[in-house]
């Protein structure tokens, strides 16, 4: 049960409400935010942060491309990564 418990927690943290977009924005470092403002005029949508190994990285969507932010701002259009729906 606990297991069903925080897959839901996950997913609802993976597809953030309108609200929650300005508390995901205040977690990026400023260099994330420059980053992550230049491919917002490209469609890019800030889907969700995380924390892996004291990697901070945003991703972003937009359609089906996907786009990965460091900490240091430096952006990967083509990532190595799957998000689960």
């Amino acid at each position: 049960m606990a297991a069903v418990m925080q897959k839901v927690d996950l997913s609802e943290r993976r597809e953030p409400t309108v609200g929650d977009f300005d508390d995901l924005w205040e977690e990026l470092t400023l260099a994330q935010k420059f980053a992550a403002s230049s491919l917002t005029q490209f469609g890019y949508r800030l889907n969700f942060i995380r924390d892996f190994h004291d990697t901070h990285i945003a991703i972003l969507t937009c359609n089906d491309n996907i786009a990965v932010i460091s900490k240091g701002g430096e952006i990967n259009t083509h990532p190595n990564i799957q998000i689960r729906l």
